[in-house]
């Protein structure tokens, strides 16, 4: 498995719905928790998981030239 630098600069969709969702829902999760515990860091963490989500991009899933969207997903409207 070889990092795929190229990739990382160009912005596609990478996450699929199912793993939009599971994405959203942490750090949803993870916002609720800082807000909680009143912790900066976790309210950080969560906010950038749910807008990862929200944008369907991963760069980490950039980089290892890794997807999730299938066939069924759609591409967004943008």
């Amino acid at each position: 498995m070889s990092l795929d630098f190229s990739r990382l600069l160009k912005r596609e969709f990478n996450i699929g719905k199912k793993d939009q969702q599971i994405r959203l829902g942490v750090g949803v999760g993870l916002m609720i928790l800082a807000s909680i515990m009143e912790s900066g860091l976790l309210m950080l963490a969560g906010l950038v998981v749910a807008t990862m989500a929200l944008l369907k991009w991963c760069p980490a899933y950039s980089l290892l030239g890794r997807s999730t969207v299938g066939p069924e997903d759609k591409p967004p409207v943008v």
